[in-house]
């Protein structure tokens, strides 16, 4: 299976890595999201003085202040952590659980699937008439295509044939999202699966939160019981199981986590990719390649990364704002194709 004979190595290699170094690690990344929360409550149409938005953001100061704080920016401040955070993480899972380290929620299709359970939920009115069931058809598509690639991957298949699928999947997700909207007789349900489909923090409330943070904190929760398991796993199967460990409630636990934690990220927020190809990457230079060190620092890498592509985009002023999914596919798009070139004898 490619990718798994770097990975299966990684133990050995990691024992240099210290509790201390990814503590130190993570200790950094959760300054780093203070000051950049800060930044982005900071961050509007309007400016404020620093410590009033801080005021504001704990209900004391002027009330049309704290109005703007807590109604618009602590929201998207607090939405954008969720879904990096989630993001992050099911990128760290699956390259774990796959053994493929080009494994992500969008490439393989994960999102995009999301995606088209959600747009099926704006069509046939179902998110009108009951509240959760945008998240819970995101979730459902998240969860078939995620077992699908692991079906996939136990068959033996190699990483090209991986990747291939999961652009396969991606691709016919699309067009029947697609079809969707093409098909549509409402005009406006189409603008709103158009914007919503690009990805996007912008005017979310404590509603959107309070709807996807209970599926996101138990999909990040079930993913993280599953990082030991993990680590045995990236020395083969045969080896987990002599570990004592059983593959298929860690598969079971896997897919179901990462189910939870994308389908809800997709509900509330639209398509936002490669957050979770690039943060492990980015990370394992600091912490190795076990899994199971990689899961948290990857949930707060995740978040960082996903805030600072937001308060970009609030601050580089093109006359109308950019889809946050759009700057995250800019920036990760040629990332994947890097490593791509670099991993290319692999697909041999």
């Amino acid at each position: 299976m490619t990718g798994g004979a770097s990975v299966a190595a990684s133990p050995a290699g990691t024992r240099r890595f210290s509790a201390l170094s990814v503590g130190g690690v993570m200790g950094w990344l959760a300054l780093l999201i203070l000051l950049l929360a800060a930044a982005s409550l900071q961050i509007g149409y309007v400016g404020f003085p620093a410590l009033d938005v801080i005021g504001a953001a704990f209900g004391v100061g002027d009330a049309k202040l704290v109005t703007i704080v807590q109604e618009l920016r602590l929201p998207r401040t607090l939405l954008a952590l969720l879904i990096g955070a989630a993001m992050g993480m099911s990128g760290a899972v699956l390259q774990g659980l796959l053994r493929n380290p080009l494994a992500e929620p969008q490439v393989l299709g994960i999102t995009s699937a999301a995606g088209l359970g959600a747009v099926i939920a704006i069509y046939f009115g179902l998110a009108r008439l009951f509240p959760y069931a945008l998240p819970l058809c995101a979730m459902a598509g998240a969860g078939i295509v995620t077992g699908t690639l692991y079906a996939i991957v136990s068959r033996g298949s190699s990483g090209l044939t991986l990747i291939l699928a999961g652009v396969a999947i991606s691709g016919l997700c699309i067009s029947l999202q697609s079809l969707a909207m093409n098909l549509s007789p409402n005009p406006w349900a189409v603008n709103e699966m158009i914007f919503w489909l690009l990805g996007s923090v912008k005017d979310r409330n404590f509603t959107d939160i309070a709807l996807a943070g209970p599926f996101i904190g138990g999909g990040c929760s079930v993913l993280l019981l599953a990082g030991r398991a993990l680590d045995a796993l990236s020395l083969g199967e045969d080896a987990a199981q002599n570990l004592g460990f059983d593959l298929v409630r860690v598969r079971i636990m896997a897919i179901v986590g990462t189910s939870l934690a994308v389908g809800a990220s997709v509900a509330v927020a639209g398509g936002i990719s490669f957050i979770g190809l690039v943060v492990p990457h980015l990370l394992r230079p600091f912490i190795g390649h076990m899994p199971s060190r990689l899961l948290l620092p990857s949930a707060l890498a995740g978040a960082a990364l996903l805030l600072a592509a937001d308060i970009f985009i609030r601050w580089f002023d093109v006359g109308t704002e950019l889809q946050l999914g759009v700057v995250t596919s800019l920036l990760g798009a040629p990332f994947f194709l890097y490593l791509i070139f670099k991993m290319q004898g692999r697909f041999q």
